[in-house]
């Protein structure tokens, strides 16, 4: 039987920007974003922007806010980010208008094969349609779309598509019933 060795590990063929641009941006993220002290919702905008962001109008991003590669980003119009979320994109993130990223809620963009020795470097595109809701605390894995106004409950884990209108819940997340949204 094969064993890991990661030691052959090579993600040689991953760029995701340029050196300088990582590097200055580490600082930037930890000065702006993921600070406590900082609440300033339109200068943690600028600084995604000035980093190539593509970000809407109305959009709300709280304290603690970690995001791997603002460049990889895509945010509509009415999005909440809530604190201590983690935009982990090693891949493009595209969050499309009135998303809603409860405190704590991960993107993850990237896993490892464990199928191979090497355990290579996975990366796959995440897409939150209009109107999605990811609970608290709960993960989108790697290659996951969730159609419009899904919802992912607290502390779920998305593996795989969400549907429009649907509620998922647990780990891996299981559609649980139909969502429906009263007006007001």
């Amino acid at each position: 039987m094969n064993k890991t060795d990661l030691s052959s590990f090579n993600n040689d063929w991953y760029r995701p920007g340029s050196k300088i641009k990582r590097f200055f941006w580490y600082f930037f993220n930890v000065f702006f974003l993921i600070n406590p002290c900082n609440p300033l919702s339109g200068l943690k905008i600028f600084v995604l922007r000035m980093f190539g962001a593509k970000i809407g109008k109305g959009v709300c991003i709280k304290q603690r806010v970690n995001i791997k590669y603002p460049w990889n980003l895509e945010i509509g119009n009415n999005v909440w980010i809530g604190e201590m979320v983690w935009i982990d994109n090693l891949a493009d993130v595209r969050l499309e208008d009135n998303v809603c990223l409860s405190q704590g809620a991960m993107l993850l963009c990237g896993n490892h094969d464990y199928r191979k020795t090497s355990f290579d470097l996975i990366v796959r595109p995440i897409i939150l349609e209009e109107g999605v809701w990811i609970g608290a605390r709960s993960v989108v894995c790697p290659g996951v779309m969730a159609r419009s106004h899904a919802l992912l409950t607290v502390n779920s884990v998305a593996t795989g598509h969400l549907e429009p209108y649907s509620i998922y819940q647990g780990n891996p997340a299981v559609k649980i019933r139909e969502r429906k949204i009263n007006e007001s």
